[in-house]
């Protein structure tokens, strides 16, 4: 095991010129699981290290109201110092935001209004990337490029992603927008992690083939991979005692002890182990980090050093194996 004195590095998003860096700051924490004031100091440190790339949503802090992250964000933008011109920001549309019925979805009317929203809360011009947040089974691609095509031509948004989709999705998207001569989909944030390896059967492979650019969401699974069954024995869990973390931890549990000795044995902490094993996985632009903390924070960058060997890679492999266990795609298959 090695580490490399390094710079912040930076990747293309995709097939655009747009360089991002490779750890990306979520924000679902800040201001619900963190002070105002300890949200900004997150944003200030991620940025004065090199973090050039924020995430966000516009149903983000709900536990407040929808769209609380949002105006957060806009207030630190609003308190100057080249703040908004170093970022690049992406947020979502898809979720509901209020009862109405056409609150919601990606219509053209909700995909415009909700962009128009964004712009307000968020005290800005331009999104740099407008992600869907889920696919809109209801909604034609004709539609949705109509509007996004619109947003792009009044230089409201830079960019489309989407989150959360099927390989075939991204595929029936980008042919869409190739139809209408438009960039179309330039990056997907999906849910990836060791213990959630779904994606590497279809969904990535077609990124690849239409030049969009990974951003893995939960690489620590909601904290099940940061050291759950230490913490929970020393009574210190937080997110690995609930959610997505609480369930699958009954259905991993031998394979998360064994790795976590793993880590243990090899002097290494279990949370920039996950964060290392996703930044180094093919076709990832940006892993999407969401620190409640400094030292969280600073765990996202000893990652984004760390060096995992052959046969440290191949224990993981062992422990978390693929679906499939690595096997070739159906169109490889030999008849």
């Amino acid at each position: 095991m090695t580490t490399a004195e390094t710079d912040m590095p930076y990747s293309t998003l995709g097939r655009t010129a747009l360089r991002v860096s490779r750890l990306c700051l979520g924000t679902l924490n800040l201001g619900v699981r963190t002070s105002k004031e300890e949200a900004f100091a997150l944003l200030d440190e991620a940025l004065e290290r090199g973090v050039n790339f924020v995430d966000t949503a516009d149903q983000y802090g709900w536990q407040v109201h929808r769209g609380f992250t949002e105006e957060l964000l806009g207030e630190w933008f609003a308190r100057g110092g080249g703040r908004r011109e170093q970022v690049v920001l992406g947020t979502k549309v898809f979720n509901p935001m209020s009862d109405r019925p056409n609150d919601q979805g990606l219509s053209a009317r909700h995909i415009i209004a909700g962009c128009e929203d964004s712009l307000r809360r968020l005290k800005t011009d331009w999104i740099d990337l407008y992600q869907m947040h889920h696919v809109d089974r209801s909604a034609s691609w004709e539609e949705v490029w109509q509007a996004m095509e619109m947003l792009v031509a009044q230089g409201k948004i830079r960019y489309v992603g989407s989150s959360n989709f099927a390989g075939w999705h991204v595929a029936a998207a980008q042919e869409a927008a190739n139809r209408r001569h438009f960039l179309g989909l330039v990056s997907e944030q999906c849910v990836y992690n060791l213990v959630t390896r779904h994606v590497e059967m279809e969904l990535i492979p077609a990124a690849q083939s239409y030049g969009v650019g990974i951003l893995p969401w939960s690489p620590l699974h909601g904290g099940l991979l940061s050291g759950a069954l230490r913490k929970l024995e020393a009574g210190t869990a937080v997110k690995s005692a609930q959610g997505r973390a609480q369930v699958a931890l009954e259905r991993h549990r031998d394979a998360i002890g064994q790795y976590e000795k793993l880590c243990a044995d090899a002097g290494l902490d279990p949370a920039e182990v996950a964060m290392a094993w996703v930044l180094g996985r093919p076709g990832v632009t940006s892993v999407v980090t969401g620190p409640r903390t400094i030292d969280h924070l600073a765990g996202a960058f000893r990652a984004l050093e760390l060096r995992l060997d052959d046969a440290f890679l191949a224990e993981l492999e062992r422990l978390f194996p693929p679906l499939g266990n690595g096997g070739p795609g159906p169109e490889a298959w030999a008849w």
